[in-house]
């Protein structure tokens, strides 16, 4: 097994944690934040939009049964990469689009894979996804882990996360973990 970290901020965290998690090769999917300046965030300050982080989820993958950049393709269908320090109703720098590489190897691939998507012309207005260096990352708190699971009667996660995951689902079955 190789197993590979790869760092995804697209907006809140809630919804491509549930998403991610199902994908076949996929070990662990964790919520947390990226990319600022406090030492030590919490969702409270991370959401206040002072401390610079973004909402970001860390997954450890088996780069032998699932790439990175497939990974990737996932991340974008799953968030507006068009949309700067913003997704849906969710606005400020925390809710930005950021891929946080974690070699030379991961930097390539996401550049090429914008590349690609914006040749291709996929999205109809440019992608403001940024590609920087892996910086610290910080676990959010124990109540943002598995939150759809833990809250699945909760408005956000029927209104938006439950419909997103479904349509992901549908989108990418034959990528999803086999169910016993």
């Amino acid at each position: 097994m190789s197993k590979e970290m790869a760092t995804l901020g697209a907006g809140c965290f809630w919804c491509i944690e549930s998403a991610l998690k199902e994908l076949h090769g996929v070990l662990s999917v964790v919520s947390g934040f990226a990319g600022g300046s406090s030492e030590d965030p919490d969702y409270q300050s991370v959401c206040s939009g002072k401390t610079g982080h973004a909402e970001v989820v860390q997954i450890r993958f088996d780069n032998e049964l699932i790439s990175y950049a497939t990974l990737l393709c996932v991340f974008f269908s799953l968030h507006d990469p068009t949309q700067l320090n913003r997704q849906g109703n969710d606005i400020g720098s925390q809710y930005r689009s950021v891929i946080f590489y974690h070699s030379n190897a991961q930097k390539k691939t996401a550049k090429a894979l914008i590349n690609q998507l914006e040749r291709e012309q996929v999205f109809d207005k440019p992608i403001v996804t940024r590609i920087e260096p892996e910086m610290p990352f910080h676990c959010a708190e124990s109540q943002h882990q598995n939150y759809l699971a833990n809250n699945p009667t909760n408005s956000y996660c029927v209104k938006v996360i439950s419909p997103k995951l479904e349509k992901f689902k549908n989108k990418y079955q034959q990528l999803i973990k086999k169910q016993l």
